[in-house]
């Protein structure tokens, strides 16, 4: 019995870009450059990191249908992130960058074969476990998006704003607490 496959890893990283897209909606634009510390990502240098890291494992399995690192130049590929992310974005333009690299990189993982998630990949050299499927390494792209927005959400703090996934679960506490008053 199959419980979690292609189309609910799909379903699960949609999910996580709607919370990430609604924190970058709650920070306003004059707030884009905010730093909590000097040597870290600005707000919209991390968003941007956020919308285009899936992009390396799009390549990686995709594109170049690697089953190794053996020869990957990880230098050149956090060389060019680093660019992409500090080239200057209107709050807007990450909008719609989170929007539409997250769905091509969700429907992508919709169409994916449960045997081609079960191929396994072999890690660099020193690491354990050795290797690690395809299914696994696709899910940690929703984990690394996951801790980014965890650190988002702590500026949204920073910064005075109350996280939307705080105000929800507030609004249903307050719901189901003036529901038994009423009857």
């Amino acid at each position: 019995m199959k419980y979690y496959g292609a189309k609910e890893l799909a379903e699960s990283f949609r999910t996580v870009r709607k919370n990430t897209i609604a924190v970058a909606t709650d920070i306003p634009e004059d707030q884009y450059g905010f730093r909590p510390a000097k040597e870290s990502r600005s707000v919209a240098e991390s968003l941007v990191h956020i919308a285009t890291a899936n992009r390396f494992q799009h390549k990686f399995h995709d594109v170049d249908r690697r089953n190794s690192f053996a020869g990957i130049d990880f230098a050149s590929v956090v060389s060019e992130f680093r660019a992409e992310e500090k080239r200057p974005r209107t709050k807007g333009e990450i909008l719609e960058l989170l929007r539409t690299n997250g769905e091509k990189f969700a429907g992508w993982l919709e169409g994916l074969s449960e045997e081609f998630l079960g191929e396994q990949v072999s890690l660099p050299p020193g690491q354990t476990p050795p290797s690690k499927s395809r299914f696994e390494m696709l899910l940690g792209a929703k984990e690394h998006e996951m801790h980014h927005r965890g650190q988002l959400m702590l500026v949204e703090r920073l910064l005075g704003i109350v996280p939307h996934l705080t105000r929800e679960r507030e609004a249903r506490m307050a719901t189901s607490q003036a529901a038994p008053a009423k009857t």
